[in-house]
């Protein structure tokens, strides 16, 4: 009778090991799966903050040449390529108006190295001097699930630019 009593506990033993295996197992998921949350959530923020760069760099790139943004030259429809530009107003001397082109051009490439399957927009909502604009930068954030191509979000701005 002894004998068997002793046996018992030596496999119940063994059951207590595999249970704090599948509790620790369980534990480690879960965080595993919380840091990958953690991560998503953190790369969303990081596209919105540089949303919000981006617009204000196209405005003090209007400040810079208020006669060309108070004549509308900023002003851009919706669009998803920048394109390319025949003058590098880096590399020689341009006037406003193709510093104005250059400005839009050397913006988009950054909005499309800078943010995932963007769209962007520049509209003068007021004409004249003061001259207003709304700014709208898009993207697709990655989805969580399979089936769903992702999130689009979008960041606006306004500025009134005077002379």
């Amino acid at each position: 009778m002894h004998q068997a009593s002793n046996n018992f506990q030596r496999g119940f033993s063994m059951i207590e090991v595999l249970v704090t295996l599948v509790i620790i197992a369980i534990a480690l998921l879960g965080a595993a799966g919380m840091q990958l949350y953690a991560m998503r959530i953190n790369q969303g923020g990081q596209f919105r903050t540089q949303a919000v760069f981006l617009a204000s760099d196209i405005v003090e790139r209007m400040e810079a040449n208020k006669q060309e943004a108070i004549n509308g030259r900023y002003a851009l429809g919706n669009t998803t390529d920048a394109g390319t530009l025949n003058t590098a107003c880096s590399a020689a001397a341009c006037n406003s108006a193709t510093l104005a082109a250059y400005d839009l051009n050397q913006w988009g490439n950054a909005i499309e190295a800078l943010l995932p399957q963007p769209s962007w927009q520049i509209t003068r909502t007021i004409a004249g001097n003061p001259s207003t604009y709304r700014i709208i930068i898009s993207w697709t954030e990655r989805s969580t699930d399979k089936v769903s191509h992702g999130d689009t979000l979008s960041y606006t701005a306004t500025r009134t630019i005077e002379n």
